[in-house]
Order: structure tokens, then C-alpha cells, then sequence
């Protein structure tokens, strides 16, 4: 299977807390939910977020974002409160019908359907399931596993939705200092509110420039 990650990032970089008010408040972080505000006037953005899910045959997690998409996506309760029918909503239906994986050493029980815990050697664990035939494992959100996939090449597509607005605050995809990454450019769309895609593929490292 093809490892692609799929990431809503800020004009800063900030990716946490994207869905809402209190989906991730760690380190003081108090502008959840900016995200859904610049998707609600914009259905071409939100119809092709939706052919994303519908791609997937498998999805990887971290242990936070699992357990923040658990409690929403694979709630009944949930589902019901905000009118989401399980048999027609395109995520929800991909959420709920696929195979999912969390990469965790401290997860012990995994209540949503369908999960399986990643703890021992995961980087041997994810490489296999890379190996079957065919088919697009998606890792949403898991901004952690994301970096620790990367610097061990396990990414095969990082898909980015790059959204209007500067958050100011919050976790960014990539910190500071990390490992350097060449990206080819596969896919770029532009959407009428201003969200923009980018889909790239790793190519090793960066050449720079010499005196």
C-alpha cells in the first residue's frame, strides 16, 4: 500500500487543534476549531477532502489523533448529534468500514471497531503493511508519527491542505530543526476560498547552494 499523509496546516504551519474549540487544548492552545470555519462556504474543498477518505483502505494513526477521531467519528452518540448518517457520510463511512492502526506503546484497549495497536517494532509493522499489493494506507493528523515516518522513509505521499489564515500559536508540522527533505510536486489546486492543495513526494535530500 501507498503511506500518504494527509495534513490541514495554517499559512504558519500550525496543524493542531483544526476541528474544534477544545479537540486539543495542550500547551495553552486556545484557537481550536479554525479550520471548519474556511471549509463551510467551500464545496469543491470539501468534495475533494471527501475523495480523499474515499481513497483509503486503511488508516494509521497516532495515539492522540485516534483517540480524538474515536470520539467523534466513531461515536454513535456523536454521529447523531451533528446528523451524520453512518451509510451516506463519505468520512464517517471510510472511518468505520476500513481497517485502522494506531501506532502506541501506552494504548492498551482500543475501542473503536476495526483497530489494530502498532506497539512492538512499528517501523517493521508499517513496512509490511506498505508491502501489501495494493490499496492507500492515509495517515490524518498525527503530527508526531508523521515526523518519525518521514525520518524513517516511510512516506510515500504527503498531501497538505494549506488554509488561509495565520494562527499564531500552536503545533507545527515541523519544528524548528529537523531532518531535511527534497519534495517533488505532484498535485497543486487552488480552491475559490482560498484553501489550497499540495500533494508531493519525497526525493531524498535537498541540494544546496555552494560558493
Amino acid at each position: 500500500m501507498k503511506l500518504t499523509t494527509v495534513t490541514h496546516v495554517s499559512v504558519d504551519g500550525v496543524m493542531q487543534g483544526l476541528g474544534g474549540a477544545d479537540e486539543d487544548r495542550r500547551g495553552g492552545f486556545e484557537r481550536g476549531g479554525w479550520a471548519l470555519p474556511l471549509f463551510e462556504d467551500d464545496n469543491e474543498a470539501v468534495t475533494f477532502v471527501n475523495q480523499v477518505f474515499q481513497r483509503a483502505d486503511a488508516f494509521l494513526f497516532g495515539r492522540r489523533t485516534y483517540e480524538i477521531f474515536a470520539r467523534s467519528w466513531g461515536s454513535v452518540e456523536w454521529r447523531a448529534s451533528v446528523g451524520i448518517d453512518l451509510g451516506s457520510h463519505p468520512i464517517a463511512g471510510a472511518l468505520n468500514s476500513h481497517p485502522k492502526y494506531v501506532a502506541s506503546t501506552t494504548l492498551t484497549e482500543a475501542r473503536w471497531a476495526d483497530t489494530t495497536v502498532l506497539s512492538g517494532d512499528v517501523a517493521t509493522a508499517i513496512s509490511e503493511l506498505k508491502a501489501k499489493p495494493a490499496g492507500e494506507l492515509q495517515v490524518h493528523g498525527s503530527g508526531a508519527l508523521i515526523r518519525w515516518l518521514l525520518d524513517n522513509q516511510l512516506v510515500d505521499e504527503i498531501t497538505l491542505f494549506v488554509c488561509p489564515v495565520v494562527i499564531g500559536q500552536g503545533t507545527r508540522l515541523f519544528p524548528d530543526t529537523g531532518p531535511d527533505i527534497a519534495l517533488d510536486l505532484a498535485e497543486s489546486r487552488a480552491f475559490p476560498k482560498g484553501i489550497t492543495i499540495q500533494v508531493y513526494r519525497p526525493a531524498g535530500r535537498p541540494q544546496y547552494a555552494t560558493n
